[in-house]
């Protein structure tokens, strides 16, 4: 008689889960196990890169991993879906169905089984209740959204290239960024970026001068996370840049092409991308019972199984771990999915053996800011030297450039990890500076 394969579903292929699967499936292959990723997307690319793909600076073609492939190599299956609910009794999920640009079905709605579940489905953007923003913002949630800005902003610039040459010496490309956390200032800097290398890809009059970013930030400060000196340092690069940077600045309400701020005033927009906070999507509330936040986030234990169910696992931006002694569940961080990712895994292969779990240790690493080829700031190190040690220039765009490799070698193993990496440098001679299609 055939055993049954132990099956271990992860839903979501973001850095976490892509990360986990493969150690998955390397350790058990597909003998007695059977390791299925589901994730909406065929491709996956590391989200702390998506401001560059939204600016054009990097072409998401040469730095994403095809699912299917990135599969067949490490022993496990990749099921292309979106989790619709869980039924924990029956220990099974059920995908939604998978529609086309048209409308037509492709997969209908299908159940798979689980003996463990892992839900590191990510986050979405946090509205806070803002009138407009899901009619008139954009955001850089997946390669998606950054593809789509990408090209809205290179209409614009073509627009007011055209503008300039007819004539109209005041015509603009107005981005209005509401975060001003790593993400919005990150985009704000890269903008400039690649508005200093537009003229020499055929928009002839265009240049940084044309453009006028706003950077709103409802907090005293841009990048929190950061030392207060640090955060500092970052404002004067953008504010030397040309960023309009606004702390203290409530966003009211989003119109068509206009931003409301909370002195009464508004701030026009040709572009307007929203990225002011983390939350759970909203899809969970209705997938199943499990405990969550007023975040829509999962309330995990420590072992990041899940309140409701021991089987049932969640890490990276859909999790809420609150370890004890503290006062914050564990930030929304790429450091925090690989760390979270790493004792799922362990995690996974104890409660097999029947051995006890272990509890999480977040290792605070620090945070680090590109403003892209202009500058870097940030602090390394964290708690494990008991304090920070704050750097910025050549020092710290090093250190954040190696944390893109580390995610490499994570999802690739060292040997193909280092050969992306090795290709990596080469494309950054050969290929263009700017994606503009």
């Amino acid at each position: 008689m055939t055993q049954r394969k132990t099956q271990i579903v992860v839903v979501g292929g973001g850095a976490g889960g892509l990360e986990l699967v493969r150690k998955l499936g390397a350790r058990y292959g597909r003998k007695r196990h059977d390791i299925i990723l589901i994730d909406r997307n065929l491709t996956h690319i590391w989200k702390p890169l998506l401001h560059e793909v939204a600016a054009g600076s990097l072409d998401a073609n040469l730095d994403e991993v095809g699912y299917g492939g990135h599969a067949v190599r490490w022993g496990y299956r990749f099921f292309n879906g979106s989790i619709e609910s869980i039924d924990r009794v029956a220990r099974t999920i059920t995908t939604a169905p998978l529609i086309d640009e048209r409308g037509d079905e492709i997969i209908g709605r299908h159940s798979i089984r689980y003996d463990y579940l892992v839900l590191a489905i990510g986050g979405i953007s946090n509205d806070f209740g803002v009138p407009g923003v899901r009619e008139h913002a954009m955001f850089l949630e997946d390669r998606p959204q950054a593809d789509r800005f990408r090209q809205k902003l290179l209409n614009a610039c073509l627009r007011t290239n055209h503008a300039h040459q007819t004539g109209d010496a005041h015509a603009r490309v107005r981005v209005s960024i509401v975060g001003g956390g790593a993400t919005g200032v990150e985009l704000a800097a890269e903008l400039y970026n690649a508005a200093k290398a537009l003229r020499h890809y055929g928009l002839e009059v265009f240049d940084e001068t044309k453009l006028e970013v706003s950077l709103i930030e409802a907090g005293p400060r841009i990048l929190p996370a950061l030392d207060e000196a640090l955060a500092a340092t970052a404002k004067l690069e953008l504010e030397r840049l040309g960023v309009r940077v606004l702390d203290n600045t409530q966003v009211t309400a989003l119109e068509d092409r206009r931003v409301r701020i909370g002195d009464g005033t508004s701030i026009d927009a040709d572009l307007i991308v929203w990225a002011a906070g983390v939350k759970g999507a909203e899809e969970i509330k209705t997938m199943s019972d499990l405990e969550l936040t007023r975040g829509n986030q999962i309330v995990v234990r420590p072992t990041l199984q899940s309140k409701a169910d021991d089987r049932i696992y969640a890490l990276g931006d859909c999790a809420s771990c609150l370890l004890p002694g503290r006062e914050r569940p564990i930030p929304p961080r790429a450091q925090s999915a690989h760390q979270m990712a790493s004792l799922v895994f362990t995690n996974l292969v104890l409660a097999q053996e029947g051995k006890p779990l272990r509890d999480f240790v977040y290792q605070d690493h620090g945070s680090l800011v590109s403003l892209s080829r202009f500058s870097t700031v940030g602090s390394l190190m964290g708690n494990l030297i008991g304090g920070r040690m704050f750097v910025q220039g050549w020092i710290a765009r090093t250190v954040y450039t190696s944390l893109y490799r580390m995610h490499l070698i994570a999802i690739h193993g060292w040997w193909r990890g280092t050969g992306l990496i090795l290709i990596g440098h080469v494309n950054q001679i050969v290929r263009p500076k700017l994606k503009l299609h």
